[in-house]
């Protein structure tokens, strides 16, 4: 959820070379490398140019939304892992990344339903199952900031604020 986080692709393009066929493993084998090099347009290209191929493969689909959602294109990218969920509603990596989009619009609500199922469809799935703590924290900043609008925090829940804003701050501030 923060964005100090590791990106999306570099958590998931792993899981998917391990359980992808060859196509799709060297799909995300070559995305993935496009990505750390710093070279989204491409990664882009090369996951459009697999869609021509496989149009209706969940996989090359997957790549292709964290590809959206590495460049901020987060609409395109959520109907993207829209779409495979509906059609997939077994996997829990497209609901995790709709979460993920949910969260970077401040859709908190949606965020947390979208990680309550990825995790009824895999309840050991560790990615979602940390988002969606750092979501529940975010709806508590939420709460607390509410809360503060009709009067002053008490000092107890000023500190509370003031952890939780630091717990969800991005490394090196």
């Amino acid at each position: 959820m923060r964005q100090r986080r590791t990106a999306p692709w570099a958590c998931v393009l792993p899981l998917l070379l391990a359980l992808a066929q060859p196509a799709q493993a060297a799909l995300a084998d070559d995305v993935g490398n496009l990505l750390a090099t710093g070279r989204p347009a491409e990664a882009l290209q090369r996951t459009e140019q697999a869609l021509l191929v496989s149009p209706r493969d969940a996989q090359t689909r997957f790549v292709h939304g964290v590809v959206l959602m590495e460049l901020r294109r987060d609409a395109e990218a959520l109907e993207v892992f829209t779409q495979v969920a509906q059609e997939f509603p077994e996997l829990p990596e497209p609901l995790n990344n709709i979460a993920l989009l949910q969260a970077r619009a401040g859709r908190l609500d949606a965020a947390r339903a979208a990680l309550e199922s990825a995790l009824r469809n895999d309840p050991g799935h560790r990615a979602a199952r940390a988002n969606l703590a750092e979501v529940h924290l975010m709806l508590a900043v939420a709460a607390w900031e509410q809360l503060g609008q009709a009067a002053p925090l008490e000092p107890r829940l000023q500190r509370r604020l003031e952890a939780v804003r630091a717990l969800l701050a991005p490394a090196g501030r």
